[in-house]
């Protein structure tokens, strides 16, 4: 899956959740607020920041299992805002018309998914081992996904 492909099923997974306020948005104009929200060096996708942050915060089980082959866990919104946080999510809210809380449950839904398919048989960790706490962190990250 390339970027663009990643950044459309985010925006779809926000357009098809709950919240009204996120259901009437244009694709396009979701995908442009995750590619500024998430978007990394090089034209690359930073979803390593972020899992590094997760294993930190000791949400490594739901990073693990994101990037894992099994169902992907959820994240509440109020991790979202904590992992990311209130001045990036102030900005995507308002690039995109909504309150801060309807942006912290969009992500919070579309999150898992992206992740899931930036990361085919977990490549993505070869990506964080800085960020993951080196090689230490990184192999107790790993063992998760095999638990």
């Amino acid at each position: 899956m390339n970027i663009q492909d990643i950044l459309e099923l985010g925006a779809t997974v926000m357009r098809n959740n709950s919240d009204d306020a996120t259901t009437s948005l244009d694709t396009s104009q979701l995908s442009s607020a995750l590619e500024n929200l998430f978007g990394g060096k090089e034209g690359k996708l930073d979803f390593g920041s972020l899992l590094g942050k997760m294993q930190e915060s000791g949400l490594d089980d739901i990073a693990a299992s994101w990037l894992g082959n099994g169902s992907n866990s959820s994240v509440s919104g109020d991790a979202i805002r904590n992992l990311l946080g209130p001045d990036k999510i102030a900005a995507f809210a308002s690039m995109l018309g909504l309150s801060e809380k309807s942006a912290e449950t969009a992500i919070a839904d579309a999150l898992p998914e992206m992740v899931d398919k930036a990361s085919p048989q977990g490549s993505l960790l070869e990506n964080i081992v800085d960020r993951a706490g080196g090689l230490d962190g990184l192999i107790g990250l790993a063992g998760k996904l095999f638990s």
